[in-house]
């Protein structure tokens, strides 16, 4: 399945998109797509729901984040070799653990707003996994078990405030809208082999990264079992993976930031795209 949420920011409703492409208001059946809705029982339930009966939703509703109530919102960094190479440092012998502030997450085309300050914000495009059953100590094979579904995530990150303003990379990464997260939910049935899905990202229309999940350092799996020894997993924490070279801060001869009026369009195979327009702090 493919679920969503659409509708105002902060009064997003669950929807589902049928095989035509159209919303459908789930809204009568599951309250939002956060907590014990993520659970395999609930997908299982609206999996017997006659799709045909649910309201199509007119019109072009603004999309918001594929997840509500997001407790945690778990990076990994540097996991993939050839974007750790162009950021001119050593592959991690273990993953690189960082958070953003939940504040940052943002509807797939909500755009992104640069904070006051900046002078180097980038873009990492990301597969983002979305937990579904609790998750602590457990097992690398048992790992994919516990996850809801998939989603596209931009780590929007500010490298200035990450990389030169002292203490840990959380500052350059968690100003409103760093976290544009969606359009959908993709459960994990859909997604049989998270290692295998091409990611792109543009700006302006030029490519700027375009790789593939095949050549994490660290596979999903293996990083849920990771972070499983050190804190609860619970239904609705998102971790995103990492991103594929490509970055601002990576181009040559000149890093390349982004700048009011810029247009991002990334995306995942099978789980969607986003589109992000860029603009100046309030």
């Amino acid at each position: 399945m493919k679920l969503m949420r659409y509708g105002p920011a902060g009064f997003e409703k669950p929807g589902l998109v049928d095989t035509a492409g159209r919303i459908r208001d789930l809204s009568a059946h599951i309250d939002d797509l956060s907590g014990p809705a993520l659970s395999d029982e609930t997908f299982e339930r609206l999996r017997t729901i006659d799709t045909d009966t649910l309201q199509v939703v007119e019109g072009t509703p603004r999309i918001g984040p594929c997840v509500a109530d997001v407790g945690k919102f778990i990076c990994i960094g540097l996991n993939y070799s050839d974007h750790a190479a162009e950021a001119g440092m050593d592959v991690p012998p273990e993953p690189i653990v960082f958070m953003k502030a939940t504040s940052a997450i943002c509807g797939p085309d909500d755009g992104i707003e640069l904070p006051r300050g900046s002078v180097a914000t980038d873009w990492e495009v990301e597969l983002g996994v979305v937990i579904g059953k609790h998750a602590k100590n457990i097992a690398e094979a048992d790992a994919l078990d516990h996850v809801a579904g998939y989603c596209v995530a931009n780590d929007v990150s500010e490298r200035d405030f990450q990389i030169r303003h002292s203490g840990q990379w959380v500052k350059g990464k968690s100003a409103d809208t760093f976290g544009p997260i969606g359009p959908w939910l993709v459960t994990r049935d859909e997604v049989p082999d998270p290692q295998s899905l091409p990611l792109y990202l543009d700006v302006n229309s030029k490519r700027y990264q375009d790789g593939t999940t095949a050549t994490m350092v660290y596979g999903v799996a293996f990083v849920i079992a990771y972070l499983s020894r050190f804190m609860s997993l619970h239904p609705g924490d998102v971790i995103a993976t990492g991103t594929p070279p490509g970055v601002g801060m990576g181009q040559k001869p000149d890093p390349v930031y982004l700048k009011a009026g810029d247009q991002l369009e990334l995306g995942i195979a099978g789980l969607g795209m986003q589109r992000q327009t860029v603009r100046a702090a309030d």
